[in-house]
């Protein structure tokens, strides 16, 4: 009656197409085998066999290519739990057809898995200048120093989230880069900060939020052991960080306790979807024996070792070109497609975070910074000590926070200028 291409969808045996006649038998038409999976949940199945048949379709491709694509959708999709957010990405669907699956249980498929949160992030930061303020136990020691009440110190991380704000807006004022200008970004805690947190709701900022119990080692989380219902009364939106102090040499024990609680919390990431942050910091009280790498190297390999693949990293800054090289080969070569690195201060002098990133604006894998101390330190111990007002905190913040956006900028666009040069050359 037709001329139109005739599908017919056959379940485990994958499809048959009729592009012309119908002819005699059914097994006479264009056969796409089916792929081998176990069926977990059947909602969605015929939306994404009809997604993965068009992309083929529209495109003008071979007709086998068409119905491959379309019975590798419906074999991912009915093998997890859930309709339109299991639908899986070119990125994913390729790798599948490409390499397959060891488990007939595709959501057991850790890479899979991977790829399939990797490559449908909801927002591109492709840089981001983060003011972190997610510090607990030095605010309370500062509170407790000066004879502050505890309850004082939210109101203090309120003037630190406006002046953010404020410098952000006025280094963007100041610049008419737009390809070295970043995205705005706050490090804060739920325990002080959650007025901050409601209030950047919306606001297109990048929200990091404190997971660890400050000064834990082994790893412990602060609002208790089950990460997971905590993690579920989190707007997904704010990416989970999460600072461990761990060393690739430490005491065996050690080791596993604090591998093992990022395990959990890599899983309870992946359930809740929000995204997730390490920041490693190796203690220095352990030498570092001579012709190995670097412990920061070797302590994300181990890390990657346990499958954990943070979205981000929060790291020290490496010493030398040589350091940055080795780091990023790690990373990349064990995920591809991590969002990047984020700079840590260490409250470090202006001068040393210039120097930081200009040997870090060469590298693409680092996507901006999360500075803290080093911005808001001094306007901290002179208010709760009661020499300098809330006016005098905002614009000192403000001001110390620009200038280090700008740093930023200027480093980013010298190693652009210095690439292109290159390349022409």
């Amino acid at each position: 009656v037709t001329p139109a291409l005739i599908v017919m969808k056959r379940g485990p045996m994958g499809c048959t197409a009729y592009p012309g006649p119908i002819p005699g038998a059914l097994d006479d038409g264009l056969n796409g085998p089916g792929f081998p999976v176990d069926v977990f949940n059947v909602l969605g199945a015929g939306d994404a066999f009809m997604a993965g048949l068009l992309r083929g379709w529209v495109r003008g491709e071979p007709l086998p290519n068409a119905l491959r694509y379309a019975n590798a959708c419906g074999a991912i999709v009915v093998s997890r739990h859930g309709c339109a957010p299991a639908m899986p990405s070119w990125t994913e669907l390729a790798h599948f057809m490409a390499h397959g699956s060891p488990h007939r249980k595709l959501r057991e498929d850790a890479d899979l898995e991977h790829l399939h949160r990797a490559s449908t992030r909801q927002r591109a930061w492709p840089s981001v200048a983060a003011l972190a303020f997610d510090h607990r136990a030095q605010f309370e020691a500062l509170a407790a120093q000066h004879g502050v009440a505890r309850e004082r110190i939210g109101h203090f991380k309120g003037l630190v989230a406006q002046a953010a704000g404020l410098g952000h807006d006025a280094a963007r004022a100041s610049t008419v880069d737009a390809a070295t200008f970043p995205l705005p970004g706050v490090l804060v805690d739920g325990r002080y900060g959650p007025a901050v947190l409601s209030g950047l709701a919306g606001r297109g900022v990048w929200i990091g939020r404190p997971v660890e119990l400050p000064g834990s080692r082994p790893l412990a989380f602060d609002d208790g052991p089950n990460i997971d219902l905590t993690l579920r009364s989190w707007p997904v939106d704010h990416v989970v960080k999460c600072l461990v102090s761990h060393h690739p040499d430490d005491e065996a024990g050690l080791a596993e306790q604090q591998l093992a609680s990022l395990e959990r919390l890599a899983a309870a990431c992946q359930a809740s979807g929000h995204e997730l942050l390490i920041e490693l910091i190796p203690p220095n009280d352990l030498p570092s024996p001579p012709g190995r790498a670097t412990p920061l190297v070797r302590a994300l390999t181990q890390v990657y070792a346990r499958g954990v693949r943070p979205d981000w990293w929060k790291l020290p800054p490496p010493a030398d070109a040589a350091a940055w090289q080795a780091l990023a080969d790690v990373i990349t070569d064990h995920d591809p497609h991590c969002r990047g690195v984020l700079l840590l201060g260490l409250e470090a002098s202006e001068d040393a975070l210039r120097r930081s990133f200009e040997l870090a604006a060469a590298q693409p894998l680092c996507k901006g910074f999360a500075v803290g101390r080093s911005i808001f330190a001094d306007a901290a111990a002179r208010w709760f000590a009661g020499t300098l007002d809330d006016m005098g905190v905002v614009a000192d913040v403000a001001e110390r926070y620009r200038r280090l956006i700008l740093l930023w900028c200027g480093a980013r666009r010298a190693a652009l200028t210095s690439t292109s040069k290159e390349t022409s050359t």
